[in-house]
């Protein structure tokens, strides 16, 4: 460019159109404003705040051990969609309960009456099924 010249006048600001990514923020951040909305209400986040803020002794390094559990699990799950869900879960799951047992026992009460309960109903469902035909 000289240095001597101008630049055109007839410059116009021509903004980048919007990648799918950022249209589907938009869009999440539609749906999810109702939700939000309450949560900013309700005092959801500013507990959690001051939670983070003054943390119990040894949140944190129980909350890294639970983390990096996750991420071993994402590593060993190569494969299979459902791998993917399942390894890194349950990691997790068994590093939650070696820091939380007795929540760890007592949601695999609940959890356990809940898949018996949906299993005899399978097997209901199956047994109807059978006698139909």
């Amino acid at each position: 460019l000289s240095l001597y010249s101008s630049p055109a006048r007839e410059t116009k600001y021509v903004e980048n159109p919007k990648t799918e990514l950022e249209e589907g923020v938009s869009r999440l951040r539609h749906v999810m404003e109702p939700y939000t909305a309450w949560s900013l209400v309700s005092g959801f986040f500013s507990e959690g705040y001051e939670f983070l803020q003054k943390p119990p002794a040894g949140f944190y390094p129980r909350l890294g051990l639970i983390s990096f559990a996750g991420i071993i699990g994402l590593f060993l799950a190569r494969g299979s969609k459902i791998k993917k869900l399942v390894y890194p879960a349950a990691l997790m799951g068994i590093g939650t309960s070696m820091y939380y047992p007795q929540q760890a026992v007592a949601i695999a009460k609940v959890a356990g009456t809940q898949l018996y309960d949906w299993s005899l109903q399978g097997y209901i469902a199956v047994e109807a099924l059978w006698k139909d035909n």
